[in-house]
């Protein structure tokens, strides 16, 4: 049953326009999808069997639940992720490597893993010019929003640290890393802010369309592919024009 479960998740997300051989970012509800025998494990062995043996798998590790102003250490190898099941047993999953940023990293597997995720440490925002989503941009990827929408698409972060919208950046914090040979640094970052602000990336299916954005089925899910260099690309524009565009104000 769960092999089947596989092939039906892997169908579907080529018929979608999932690339094999490509480099894939992946949000996701597990919830969304229905029942799904072996749950997270059989979605991920999904998603690696559409992409094949020379595709990259990419999934948010996001831990700023945990890892905040009282409690400022991030640990690369034990300090768990906050966007979900999936996410989360990714990045314990034998052979997935994990980036170093105390509040974005991102963990991946296949060919071009390293490429995507050693160079995060050199950031100082959550989206810098050397993290996975922005080199996720660089390589032609695509973004998949599985069964959760368009709006928890942490992307959008990178693109508004291109323009720096005055709603973005908070106070700046010091965080203790523990690496993964045990070594321990200290690092300044820059701070996501958005006190007062809504965030409004759903608002990207305006500014997109197909090639650049599809949307199908996905066992009992809806999802959402995006090209990552249209998005980037249009995105950035319509900042430009207007950097409200992504945001509503907060409701008192």
């Amino acid at each position: 049953m769960i092999d089947a479960y596989i092939s039906d998740l892997a169908a579907a997300l080529r018929s979608l326009g999932v690339r094999p051989g490509g480099d894939l970012l992946v949000h996701s509800s597990l919830r969304s999808l229905g029942r799904v025998p072996g749950g997270a494990e059989t979605v991920v062995r999904g998603l690696l069997a559409a992409l094949g043996d020379e595709g990259t798998l990419l999934l948010p590790a996001l831990s700023y639940e945990f890892v905040r102003s009282h409690t400022p250490v991030f640990d690369v190898g034990g300090t768990p992720s906050n966007v979900g099941l999936i996410p989360e047993h990714f990045r314990l999953r034998p052979g997935t490597l994990r980036s170093v940023h105390p509040t974005h990293s991102v963990c991946a597997v296949g060919p071009r893993a390293d490429r995507f995720l050693a160079a995060h440490l050199e950031d100082s925002t959550p989206v810098g010019p050397h993290s996975p989503f922005r080199g996720l941009r660089d390589a032609g990827g695509q973004i998949l929003m599985l069964g959760c929408g368009l709006r928890p698409n942490t992307s959008m972060h990178g693109i508004e640290e291109l323009v720096e919208p005055f709603y973005l950046f908070g106070e700046p914090l010091t965080y203790r890393l523990i690496l993964a040979d045990g070594q321990t640094i200290s690092k300044t970052y820059r701070r996501h802010g958005f006190r007062g602000w809504e965030q409004r990336y759903d608002r990207v299916a305006d500014i997109l369309a197909e090639p650049h954005l599809r949307e199908g089925p996905v066992l009992a899910a809806r999802a959402h592919l995006i090209e990552a260099a249209a998005l980037w690309e249009a995105a950035e524009a319509t900042l430009r024009r207007d950097p409200l565009y992504f945001v509503d104000r907060t409701p008192v």
